[in-house]
């Protein structure tokens, strides 16, 4: 029985710990989009210009990946690739936080 107490005390510290570890901070990232990605995207990544992707509820992976894949060169485009060269592994995460927090476009039928 006590084995089972210690399992459970040791999950859930576990458990906690990965919590605070991954805690993205959505103001950080709305600074960010400030500073670097609206003039494109649009502040809620609903960007009215065409040749710019709308971003705005987006899943958070995805935009992780996209922004990670963009700052390691897996993706290539000149462009992305010098807005993601300064930002760090915390911007990232905060700014696909904020970004997958938007309303994305809704679809007229």
């Amino acid at each position: 029985m006590k084995s089972y107490y210690l399992v459970a005390a040791i999950s859930g510290a576990v458990f906690l710990l990965s919590g605070q570890a991954s805690a993205a901070d959505a103001d950080a990232g709305k600074k960010k989009a400030e500073e670097i990605c609206a003039s494109c995207h649009g502040m809620d990544g609903n960007s009215p210009v065409p040749m710019f992707p709308k971003i705005g509820g987006q899943p958070r992976t995805y935009i992780e990946k996209v922004l990670n894949d963009y700052k390691s060169g897996a993706r290539q485009d000149p462009v992305m690739a010098g807005m993601t060269a300064a930002l760090s592994a915390e911007d990232i995460e905060n700014l696909a936080f904020y970004y997958s927090g938007q309303s994305g476009l809704q679809v007229k039928r």
